[in-house]
């Protein structure tokens, strides 16, 4: 989740997911290098894969190429790869929906609310 969220930019998401983790006991210091746009080396070797599937399958737009999506479902199986993108249309839709929500506030408040400087930038 925090893959993709940090991609496409929401603040929603990233506040959502992030007080997830830490609620879950998980280690800050793999929250923050994920907020960097990184996949922490203690990630279990056995979800690097799908990590940086999802990572190239948000910077592609949802749109990733044929050989990153033949060789996740050849490291999961077909079923759990099936399962890997549902999950990231899933959290993408979120995060569109949450970056929808800020451009709309931001065009009803005349620029008070809703994008940050980082979102301007993008």
């Amino acid at each position: 989740m925090m893959v993709v969220t940090e991609v496409n930019g929401c603040r929603y998401c990233e506040w959502y997911h992030s007080a997830q983790w830490i609620r879950a006991g998980l280690p800050e210091d793999e929250l923050r290098v994920l907020r960097a746009g990184r996949i922490p080396e203690e990630a279990p070797a056995a979800e690097v894969p799908a990590l940086l599937y999802a990572r190239h399958w948000a910077q592609s737009n949802a749109r990733p190429d044929a050989e990153s999506s033949r060789r996740l479902a050849e490291t999961y199986s077909d079923e759990r790869a099936a399962m890997i993108t549902v999950l990231l249309r899933t959290i993408r839709a979120g995060n569109l929906l949450g970056n929808t929500l800020d451009w709309l506030l931001n065009r009803i408040s005349f620029g008070r609310l809703g994008l940050t400087a980082r979102d301007a930038r993008m």
